[in-house]
This record gives C-alpha cells, structure tokens and sequence, in this order.
C-alpha cells in the first residue's frame, strides 16, 4: 500500500509541529496565543555563556557581504512578496550547475524541499536508507501514517554500505536517501563508487543525495553528484546555505534534479511562497563569496583540529570528519546521553544518543571559545559521565 497524504494536514499539521519541536525556537505567535511557555532572555542565538555547539551551524555568518544584503532587502522589499529575488537565486543556482531553472527548487531551508521529496516518495512506496544517517524528514511522513523507513546497516566503521543499500532496492522502494558527507559520522564516501552506485541505482528508483556539507570539504565540487544529473540519470540532489554560509536561521535551501521529478516533488510544497526576502538576500550576496567560504573553512579545521586533539588527551577516539562536526567515541561504557547532561552542566550543548549508538557523541565545531569551552570541560563531563 502506497501513502498519499493530503497536502493541507502536511502544510499545517505535525510537520509544521515537529520542525518547532526540533529547533526549540519559541515563536512570537506561539506567545501571541498564550503559550504557558516563558520568552527566553536572548531572542536571536544562544545567550551569553552558553557554548552552542549541537546543530551544525557555522557562527561566524551572516557574512558581511550578506548583512548589506539584509539590511537593504529587510527596509526595501520587506513588505513584498519575494518572487522577484527567488528567481534571480534559482537563476544563480542553474548557471552554476549548468542547469535550467526548471531543474532547480528553492524552499526555506533545505529540510523543507527534502521533506517535500520524502512525502513525494512515499506516495509511491517506501524509502530506503543506511542505519544512520540524517533521517529527520525522511521520517516525516511517518507521523502522518506512512511508512517506515527501510534501513541497511552501516559497516563495522559505520561507513554507508553501498553494495548492502542497492541489493536492498526492490519494487517498494520509491527512493533512496544518502547524505554526503554523511551526518552524525562526518564521513565521506568514495567518489566513483558513491557515483557508480547513483548510476545503477537510479535504473531501479529515485536517488536522493544530500549535499548540505559539500561545500566544507576542500575539493567539494569533485565529490558532488550534480553532474549526474545533466547525464539524465534519476538523482536528486539537496543543498543548504545553513552550514558554510552561516545563514541557518535565514532559512535557504534548494533541491536539484530533472524537471520531471522538481516538479513532481514541488506540489507537495508552495514553491517561493516559502522563502523570505532577507534570506534570499544574504543567499545571493554570499553564493560567490569565495573568501568568506574559505574563512568558515578555516575556522571548521581550527576547531576541528582542538576537539581531536582534546578527545586524544583523554584516552578516546573520534571518526575522521569531512564537516563541521565530529563523532566522538566515548568508548565502550560510554553514554551519550549521560555526557551531554554533563557537558549542559557546565554550559556546553552537544547532541546525545543517536539510535542504538549509545557510546556516539557529536559536537559541532562552533566559536572558537566555545569549543574551547568543550575541551575544558571534557575531563569533568566524562567523569560525571562514568558515575553516572
């Protein structure tokens, strides 16, 4: 049986609700109406003193070229509909990938337009996936009666297993899902194998590649699957300017791929009636800031190399990281959940267990005081953690 969701309950209902739930961001409205819910002190970010470093954002941004951008679109254009700047953006994006517009989706955020892709699949049947990978709106549908989602484990180095996912391909499956690099690991697949597999793959389903971290790998072009879908093969391919470009709460995604399938997955949506004015501003301004991009890389390989060498001075191990983030091995009595209480103690926010990896913490890579902040605190928290 195939799902079919009705598209005013996915606009207004549980999606909507579980994107509130995962931020954690309370809303005007949600006061307006009279949330029992206090306003936070610090509307706009973390508050002073707290090391936020458990989503992946890149703080450095709004680059400066992108808060002009802002600050002009904010008092001129504000007040109207923001058809205008998506389009020039969706025209920036197909020249860029050598695309038409017509191959090219911009929503909100690339949550949005991958949420859009998963209910879009689920009306045909099921999707496909490793163990552990960035499941959040592949799940979406779930809540709204669909299916669950197949998955494959990872290997013994909890790398994708890309011969284990496409032997698991059959008649029910209407999409596979691969972020690259992959989130919680940090990995990064094979080029020509991860190209291979989209190939063979893509003549049973559809192939959806998330991208969202492409552009924090040195050589990010060189691994992307975009190319394949100029050569005609059924793949779709998922961006983000939340994490280099430091624009997460700006709320700028887009999705890749034929013009039959961006427009099958687009009525699931409100195509640019979903983006904002600002966001789309600070997206054009920084789409070809090539100097705030190696900047934001920069600063990822700073912290990155202090949170190793910090896990190295307390006897643990961490899974080598293409992003901003890194996956740290508490080792073999360790407890995500338990460290990230410990580490909320002393004012630092990471993530906790993810699945059945209980031993798996990850840590953004953050300011670097904040990181600094992490490493201070590591010895404490894993100690709370062991007497816990």
């Amino acid at each position: 049986m195939t799902y079919n969701p009705a598209r005013r309950l996915f606009l207004g209902g549980s999606l909507a609700a579980t994107a509130a739930g995962a931020t954690g961001i309370i809303t005007p409205a949600a006061l307006a109406a009279g949330s029992s819910v206090a306003a936070p002190h610090v509307m706009y970010g973390p508050q002073a003193g707290i090391a936020k470093l458990n989503a992946n954002e890149n703080p450095y941004g709004p680059s400066p070229a992108a808060l002009k951008a802002i600050a002009e679109a904010s008092s001129t254009g504000g007040a109207y509909y923001a058809y205008q700047a998506g389009m020039y953006l969706t025209d920036m994006i197909a020249e860029e990938y050598g695309l038409k517009k017509e191959n090219v989706a911009i929503t909100a955020g690339s949550s949005l337009i991958l949420a859009f892709a998963a209910y879009a699949a689920t009306s045909k049947g099921k999707i496909l996936g490793p163990d552990l990978f960035w499941d959040t709106t592949s799940k979406a549908p779930i809540s709204q009666g669909g299916p669950d989602i197949v998955r494959v484990p990872n290997t013994a180095d909890l790398d994708i297993d890309l011969d284990a996912l496409y032997n698991a391909i059959d008649d029910n499956i209407a999409m596979v899902h691969i972020c690259n690099p992959n989130n919680p690991t940090g990995k990064v697949l094979d080029t020509k194998k991860l190209q291979d597999f989209c190939i063979k793959a893509s003549k049973k389903t559809l192939v959806l590649v998330d991208e969202a971290y492409n552009e924090l790998i040195s050589d990010g072009p060189a691994h992307s699957m975009i190319p394949l879908i100029n050569q005609g093969h059924n793949i779709i391919v998922a961006r983000t300017f939340s994490k280099i470009y430091g624009l997460a709460g700006m709320r700028v995604g887009y999705m890749l791929g034929s013009e039959e399938n961006i427009s099958f997955i687009n009525q699931y949506g409100l195509g640019g009636y979903s983006i904002n004015q600002a966001g789309l501003a600070a997206a054009i301004a920084s789409f070809k800031d090539e100097a705030f991009k190696d900047f934001s890389r920069d600063k990822v390989m700073e912290a990155k190399d202090m949170i190793m060498t910090a896990v190295k001075a307390n006897g643990l191990t961490a899974l080598p990281s293409a992003t901003n983030f890194v996956f740290v091995n508490l080792g073999d009595n360790g407890d995500a959940n338990a460290f990230r209480a410990a580490m909320e103690k002393e004012n630092v926010l990471i993530r906790g267990q993810y699945r059945t990896y209980k031993p798996w913490s990850r840590v953004s890579t953050g300011k670097i005081e904040d990181v600094k902040m992490y490493v201070d605190a590591m010895p404490k928290a894993l100690e709370a953690m062991y007497k816990a």
